[in-house]
């Protein structure tokens, strides 16, 4: 099996709460976008010590490439498992988020870039 096989996205039960959303915000005070990377933004996900989102990854695909961008470890945690952080995209065509679920695995989305 390959790991690709287990990465859940939108189409799986569960989704609101694990799917991970990526927004991009305008920077006012510099010229890089700033991404925002929410998880359970439709349903909030528990964020127990039990059940967690452990971490967030972010990568970019670049000449048909994926590049990693940045990781958030996150759990265990009580807090909202979202991350913002600055980033160069213009060289991107599509940013992919990735984000582990210590009880449902692995949960994937991407926003495809305009040029």
């Amino acid at each position: 099996m390959k790991l690709g096989e287990l990465i859940k996205g939108a189409a799986k039960e569960g989704k609101e709460k694990h799917v991970p959303v990526i927004e991009l915000i305008s920077c006012q005070d510099c010229a890089d976008k700033v991404v925002k990377i929410t998880v359970g933004k439709e349903v909030a996900h528990p964020n127990t010590i039990e059940h967690h989102i452990k971490w967030i990854a972010l990568y970019g695909v670049k000449k048909g490439l994926a590049v990693h961008i940045f990781t958030c470890d996150l759990g265990p945690t009580y807090g909202v498992p979202e991350v913002i952080s600055h980033a160069h995209l213009a060289d991107f065509s599509e940013l992919i988020a990735i984000e582990y679920c210590n009880i449902h695995g692995l949960w994937e989305d991407s926003l495809t870039l305009s040029p």
